[in-house]
């Protein structure tokens, strides 16, 4: 299975799919259409069918059922995403194998002398006698999220060759997680009717996520008064200074780099200024949907607040949510997805929901589990709110987002062991 794995990798980061915020449209590059396109073929010869291609590249398809006599059992989905993040390193991936890890640091680029140093990275010394996969320095890996594409590739090949029993199975490849979750946004959920489905979308052997951040941005929009500083006073209003008002309004000790677990916060990550306008870019995150409302109300609050100080600008404020917490689809409030949860412990139990399905798998498989709060989203944080249940479970991988990311493919291996496992305990033929 490893090799399988790391055959399929390796194909996939081969492929330039960085995502790109300013693009404006989904998919927002070209090579994530590709993407899909490599893949829509590999599903065909394992005989998926529906299998159908979006305007926005949304690649969703269906392995039918092969259990005797019709038996009843959810359906089931997975979903990734082909984009990786543009971390401001070079968008193509040129990932090295290393065989049997010994330890200490790694030169990843002999020639720009970068390296992976332990001092900085303790974390890879855990996989000393592992294989190891790892940048060449100059990009990320891709591992978020195309070791979970080639994990659910994999499965899905090694189910079909075995002729395992299994219920349906639909997946979704899907575009632009990394720039607000754009893809998902674009899911046609009649061509993915799951009753739950799973995201293979955060790092360390055992993690379990079903707790993620309630998301939005805010963006401040500021008019001023332009004027010559010879005939300035009580002419000009300067949008440079209002926007940094906002900023001194805002609670330093409510920033990320103030902040961790479940705490929230607020980040003022742009300010675009010219002596005529200014534009404040604001991201909201928190896992209480209560607090996220309120940190919303704060901002609209400063903006009021500075609409009233300077009369003589214009300043407009626009919010946006993102995406929710996955645990709050699980409300009164989204009857859909109680339904659709209700079905399932219909048919499996009153044990074993999405949630628990997931540790269970790993128990079978000897795996110690970590269950976090994200400080993050996943594609299944849009998708719960949409009447989905989308847990999300380890790909292996570490230091996403950076040039340090690595991928050791015995976790890998356990995580696509994951991906076969839940596919046997919801066709009932493991318990």
């Amino acid at each position: 299975m490893k090799e399988a794995i790391l055959e399929r990798f390796l194909r996939y980061v081969a492929v330039t799919s960085q995502s790109d915020g300013k693009a404006g449209v989904v998919p927002s590059t070209e090579g994530q259409r590709k993407l899909a396109g490599m893949l829509a073929e590999e599903l065909a010869e394992l005989g998926f069918v529906n299998i159908e291609i979006s305007e926005y590249s949304v690649l969703t398809a269906l392995l039918p059922g092969n259990l005797p006599d019709n038996k009843a059992v959810p359906t089931v989905g997975w979903c990734c995403h082909l984009d990786t993040v543009d971390a401001g390193l070079s968008p193509d991936v040129h990932p090295q194998v290393i065989r049997g890890y010994q330890g200490g640091d790694i030169c990843l680029n002999k020639e720009k002398d970068l390296w992976m140093r332990t001092s900085e990275h303790p974390e890879i010394e855990k996989y000393v006698g592992d294989d190891i996969v790892v940048t060449d320095g100059t990009s990320v890996l891709g591992a978020d999220n195309k070791s979970a594409i080639a994990n659910v590739m994999t499965a899905f090949d090694i189910v079909v060759k075995e002729n395992r029993p299994h219920g349906d199975i639909y997946v979704a490849f899907v575009p632009d997680e990394e720039i607000g979750l754009l893809g998902a946004k674009k899911i046609d959920f009649s061509k993915f009717p799951v009753d739950f489905a799973y995201t293979v979308d955060c790092c360390e052997l055992g993690e379990v996520v079903y707790e993620t951040f309630n998301a939005g941005s805010a963006t401040i929009r500021i008019k001023g008064v332009t004027a010559h500083p010879m005939s300035s006073k009580g002419v000009l209003v300067n949008p440079t200074l209002i926007a940094t008002d906002f900023v001194q309004m805002m609670d330093r000790g409510s920033t990320p780099e103030c902040t961790e677990g479940t705490e929230g916060f607020v980040w003022v990550n742009s300010i675009v200024s010219n002596p005529s306008q200014a534009t404040v870019s604001i991201k909201i995150r928190d896992h209480n949907r209560e607090k996220y409302e309120a940190k919303k109300e704060l901002i609209a609050s400063a903006v009021e607040y500075l609409k009233v100080r300077n009369p003589r600008a214009r300043i407009e404020l626009e919010v946006k949510d993102m995406y929710g917490n996955i645990a709050d689809a699980l409300t009164d409030d989204n009857r859909c997805a109680v339904d659709h949860l209700y079905r399932a412990l219909e048919i499996l139990g009153d044990d074993r929901s999405p949630v628990e399905l997931l540790y269970k798998a790993a128990d079978n498989l000897g795996i110690t589990t970590n269950t976090i709060a994200m400080r993050g989203g996943t594609d299944g944080s849009f998708i719960s709110t949409q009447g989905v249940i989308t847990p999300n479970y380890f790909t292996g991988g570490h230091n996403f987002h950076s040039n340090c990311e690595f991928l050791p493919l015995g976790a890998a291996v356990k995580s696509t062991e994951v991906t076969l496992t839940l596919i046997d305990l919801i066709a009932g033929t493991k318990h």
